[in-house]
Protein backbone atom coordinates (compact mmCIF):
# COMPACT_ATOMS: atom_id res chain seq x y z
CA UNK A 1 0.00 0.00 0.00
CA UNK A 2 3.17 2.27 -0.36
CA UNK A 3 2.12 5.79 -1.30
CA UNK A 4 -1.42 5.20 -1.95
CA UNK A 5 -3.51 8.15 -2.58
CA UNK A 6 -5.52 7.72 0.50
CA UNK A 7 -2.13 8.75 2.68
CA UNK A 8 -1.81 12.07 0.01
CA UNK A 9 -4.69 14.13 1.89
CA UNK A 10 -3.06 13.28 5.64
CA UNK A 11 0.64 14.26 4.30
CA UNK A 12 0.38 18.11 6.48
CA UNK A 13 -1.33 16.38 9.17
CA UNK A 14 1.69 14.13 9.49
CA UNK A 15 3.89 16.27 9.10
CA UNK A 16 2.38 18.53 11.58
CA UNK A 17 2.26 15.47 14.29
CA UNK A 18 5.79 14.52 14.04
CA UNK A 19 6.92 18.17 14.71
CA UNK A 20 4.44 18.27 17.71
CA UNK A 21 6.24 14.89 19.11
CA UNK A 22 10.09 16.02 17.94
CA UNK A 23 10.10 19.44 18.19
CA UNK A 24 12.18 20.22 14.84
CA UNK A 25 13.18 17.88 12.32
CA UNK A 26 14.89 18.15 9.21
CA UNK A 27 13.01 17.00 5.50
CA UNK A 28 15.13 14.01 5.26
CA UNK A 29 14.42 12.82 8.72
CA UNK A 30 10.90 13.02 8.66
CA UNK A 31 11.15 11.40 5.56
CA UNK A 32 12.95 8.56 7.40
CA UNK A 33 10.65 8.45 10.31
CA UNK A 34 7.65 7.93 8.86
CA UNK A 35 9.39 5.21 6.69
CA UNK A 36 10.50 3.41 10.24
CA UNK A 37 7.06 4.47 12.16
CA UNK A 38 5.48 2.58 9.10
CA UNK A 39 7.77 -0.40 8.84
CA UNK A 40 8.66 1.04 5.05
CA UNK A 41 4.42 0.91 4.11
CA UNK A 42 4.46 4.96 3.49
CA UNK A 43 7.49 6.08 1.89
CA UNK A 44 7.15 10.18 1.35
CA UNK A 45 9.19 11.86 -1.82
CA UNK A 46 10.56 14.84 -1.34
CA UNK A 47 8.97 15.87 -4.69
CA UNK A 48 5.67 15.44 -2.01
CA UNK A 49 7.56 16.42 1.30
CA UNK A 50 8.99 19.80 0.30
CA UNK A 51 5.75 21.33 -1.18
CA UNK A 52 3.82 20.48 1.85
CA UNK A 53 6.57 22.49 4.31
CA UNK A 54 6.91 25.28 2.05
CA UNK A 55 3.06 25.31 2.16
CA UNK A 56 2.89 24.87 5.92
CA UNK A 57 5.53 27.79 6.09
CA UNK A 58 3.63 30.32 4.01
CA UNK A 59 0.31 29.37 6.13
CA UNK A 60 2.15 30.79 9.17
CA UNK A 61 1.95 27.08 10.50
CA UNK A 62 5.63 26.21 10.56
CA UNK A 63 8.96 28.12 11.47
CA UNK A 64 12.58 27.46 9.44
CA UNK A 65 15.97 27.73 11.35
CA UNK A 66 18.99 27.38 9.13
CA UNK A 67 22.04 25.32 10.91
CA UNK A 68 25.40 24.82 9.70
CA UNK A 69 25.84 21.03 9.48
CA UNK A 70 29.28 19.35 8.52
CA UNK A 71 29.98 22.29 6.61
CA UNK A 72 26.54 21.94 4.73
CA UNK A 73 23.44 24.39 5.24
CA UNK A 74 20.39 22.40 7.20
CA UNK A 75 16.84 23.53 7.51
CA UNK A 76 15.07 21.90 10.47
CA UNK A 77 11.21 22.75 10.58
CA UNK A 78 9.30 23.55 13.31
CA UNK A 79 5.55 24.42 14.33
CA UNK A 80 4.33 27.93 15.22
CA UNK A 81 2.60 28.67 17.88
CA UNK A 82 -0.61 28.78 15.33
CA UNK A 83 1.00 25.99 14.21
CA UNK A 84 0.53 23.51 17.64
CA UNK A 85 -2.91 24.75 17.97
CA UNK A 86 -3.68 24.10 13.86
CA UNK A 87 -2.18 20.56 14.66
CA UNK A 88 -4.53 19.68 17.83
CA UNK A 89 -7.68 20.34 15.12
CA UNK A 90 -5.95 18.93 12.12
CA UNK A 91 -6.25 15.27 14.25
CA UNK A 92 -9.37 15.82 15.76
CA UNK A 93 -10.79 16.27 12.15
CA UNK A 94 -8.45 13.40 10.92
CA UNK A 95 -9.21 10.59 13.55
CA UNK A 96 -12.99 11.58 13.30
CA UNK A 97 -12.47 10.43 9.83
CA UNK A 98 -11.34 7.56 10.61
CA UNK A 99 -14.04 6.76 12.80
CA UNK A 100 -16.68 7.60 9.97
CA UNK A 101 -14.85 5.62 7.71
CA UNK A 102 -14.47 2.60 9.62
CA UNK A 103 -18.19 2.71 10.52
CA UNK A 104 -18.68 2.54 6.81
CA UNK A 105 -16.09 0.08 5.88
CA UNK A 106 -17.42 -2.05 8.62
CA UNK A 107 -21.17 -1.18 9.91
CA UNK A 108 -21.55 -4.48 12.23
CA UNK A 109 -19.01 -2.49 14.36
CA UNK A 110 -21.98 0.15 14.71
CA UNK A 111 -25.26 -1.71 14.69
CA UNK A 112 -27.12 1.98 14.27
CA UNK A 113 -25.97 2.00 11.35
CA UNK A 114 -28.65 -0.24 8.88
CA UNK A 115 -28.29 -0.66 4.98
Amino acid sequence: MKNSPLYKGSLTTIIMKLLEENGRMYGYEITQKVKKTTNGELNITEGALYPALHKLEAEGLLDVEVAKVDNRMRKYYKLTESGKKETVNRLEELEEFIRNMQTLVNPKTNPDLQF
